[in-house]
């Protein structure tokens, strides 16, 4: 795990390194400042003249300024390591999940790795903070201080060896008492977060049934449990600070009690005033350094859980990757399903395809038309390989999609899905998706096939209009003729439609049919609707059913060998099916 997240520091390894040096530099003027403050009393007992007192004050001065720049400097290289360890993470984490597949993202859950991006880092990255700085000043500052009050106390220091162990033992038992209850907690925060999640993107649906009350005590119910849950490992962490004042308090008045009686009865032959002095300092040093090391324990016994929930992201393999000498040139759009069956889990019992032979030729207009969890969209999205074939295989111009470049492939693959997504931007950044490198004219274009560029030009700032997140501020049927238009700009050599002309009404529809004919002749084209309309001019229309093509044909052959194509098309156009029923 260790090694994992080290790969994070990058170019911020020297500022990582120097710290701990920084620190190092620190602590010892720090424990050296109470040995010459002793040597100055016992020298002022002595009866030393003025200059002896000036030369140690300029000394401790010059030491004191020292150790403050030191500690200023290691502070200021902490702050930039721990920032940037915590931005490459990130970093990290958002690459490797651009890279995941489908099924990837379904095992996280989009709640959880927005947690680990968050909360997670967070905690991570402030152990870090304490690991580099506090983590080595500590026990410096702990061995230094104990082995200088040993010099200079003898006996008075034994005192510390029956604190530490004390301490030590207390702190390994709140640590194995909390770190359960911790790891449970950031399991409940995703699940509150996923809560969050659903409510906030179906908020319209809840408010049209009036589902307020219902969501708040769902959402009161998951907050109280992970409060629940966070107390008590806070209780248990709590333990540690009372134990620590007490052994404090108990050192510090042995300490001064013993230390006293010892000055007056040896005469300070023994001990004497300047050793008792920096008797107390070094032990309010050791004993202080305890309980910073106890509170570093605590963060990183909160940030372990984080760590290992950051490094299962960063060391989950994609299930879908290149081959190492991959195809990096697609033919045509000619595509074959030879024996395909599909599960969208590899232990799941109900297959979501099974038995598919289907050979589409290149630059046909294929339709799909089924019912409700006929597998339509489960169909078409073997093609770009968003999933992989549970059995079978899956040919794209003549090569099975296992062997293409990912990017080559896709870029040739184009997909309106079902849920149309459009980013906050202008219209021209979200159409660019489609290609980066489109002029004006070529973006003016694909919207005019789109049947989008119409109300684009009713908008004040026409193509420069802002879309917010998600694209809530058009229309549902604004958003498909968006996303089709985003999709031409690619010029594929297939063309995937997912039901992406549901919102918008059947003139418009067979417009969009049209200007795909004209604009792409040779792109292959494969539509998904629900209306009969809208593929009844294909050159084949797929019937799908349960996961099965129940049957395939054009129109007119469909029309005349299939009772359920014609119980669609009836049901569609009332008329005829009047006609029809008499």
């Amino acid at each position: 795990m260790i090694r994992v997240l080290a790969r994070s520091i990058r170019e911020y390894k020297t500022a990582s390194i120097l710290t701990p040096l920084l620190v190092i530099l620190e602590v010892i003027l720090e424990c050296a400042i109470p040995f010459v403050t002793a040597n100055l009393v016992t020298e002022m007992q002595n009866g030393c003249p003025m200059d002896v007192i000036w030369r140690y004050g300029l000394v401790l001065l010059a030491m004191a300024v020292a150790s403050l720049i030191f500690g200023a400097a290691a502070g200021a290289t902490c702050a930039t390591a721990s920032a940037g360890f915590g931005r490459n993470l990130r970093r990290d984490m958002f690459y490797k999940i651009q890279d995941y597949s489908f099924e990837n993202i379904d095992k996280f859950l989009v709640s959880s790795l927005v947690t680990r991006m968050t909360t997670d880092i967070t905690n991570v990255q402030m152990a870090f903070m304490m690991i580099i700085r506090i983590a080595i000043r500590c026990p410096l500052m702990l061995v230094f201080s104990f082995v200088m009050g040993f010099l200079m106390g003898g006996r008075l220091a034994m005192i510390f060896l029956f604190t530490i162990p004390v301490l030590t033992i207390g702190l390994i038992l709140v640590i194995r008492a909390a770190t359960p209850l911790f790891r449970r907690v950031f399991r409940k925060y995703d699940a509150l977060n996923d809560s969050v999640q659903e409510n906030v993107q179906a908020m319209r649906v809840v408010k049209s049934f009036v589902r307020e009350d219902y969501e708040k005590q769902k959402f009161g119910a998951a907050a109280r449990d992970v409060q629940r849950d966070f107390t008590r490992a806070e209780r248990i962490m709590a333990i540690n600070s009372p134990m620590m004042q007490f052994c404090v308090y108990i050192a510090m008045v042995f300490v001064m009690s013993y230390g006293s009686y010892t000055v007056i009865t040896s005469q300070g032959l023994d001990l004497n005033v300047g050793q008792m002095s920096s008797m107390l300092t070094y032990s309010f040093q050791i004993l202080m350094s305890l309980m910073m090391i106890s509170m570093v324990f605590v963060m990183i016994t909160m940030s372990l859980e984080s760590a290992e929930r950051i490094v299962e992201v960063l060391q989950e393999e994609s299930t879908l990757t290149s081959p190492p000498d991959a195809v990096k040139t697609v033919r045509d759009g000619s595509i074959d399903f030879e024996n395909v069956s599909f599960k969208y889990s590899r232990v799941a019992n109900r297959r979501a395809l099974a038995d598919i032979d289907l050979h589409i030729r290149s630059g046909e207009v294929i339709g799909i038309l089924g019912g409700t969890g006929s597998s339509k969209s489960s169909l078409i999205q073997l093609i770009p390989r968003l999933y992989d074939v549970t059995e079978g295989r899956v040919r794209v111009g003549g090569v099975d999609v296992r062997r293409y470049d990912l990017e080559t492939l896709r870029n040739q693959v184009s997909v309106v899905l079902q849920k149309n997504v459009l980013f906050s931007g202008t219209i021209r950044d979200n159409l660019r998706w489609g290609n980066p490198e489109a002029t004006d004219a070529e973006i003016e274009e694909a919207c005019r096939l789109a049947q989008a560029d119409e109300f684009i030009q009713q908008f004040p700032e026409k193509y420069d209009t802002w879309i917010e997140q998600g694209g809530t501020n058009v229309s549902g049927g604004q958003k498909q003729r968006l996303c089709i238009a985003r999709a031409l700009l690619k010029k594929p050599k297939i063309l995937i439609l997912d039901d992406s002309t549901s919102a918008v009404d059947t003139r418009t529809d067979a417009l969009i049919r049209r200007g795909l004919r004209e604009f792409l002749p040779e792109t292959t084209k494969i539509i998904i609707a629900q209306r009969v309309a809208s593929v009844q001019d294909a050159d084949r229309i797929i019937l799908m059913k349960g996961g099965r093509i129940h049957d395939i044909g054009s129109h007119d052959e469909l029309m005349e060998r299939s009772e359920a194509y014609r119980e669609t098309y009836y049901a569609q156009n009332r008329k005829g099916g009047e006609q029809h029923a008499q």
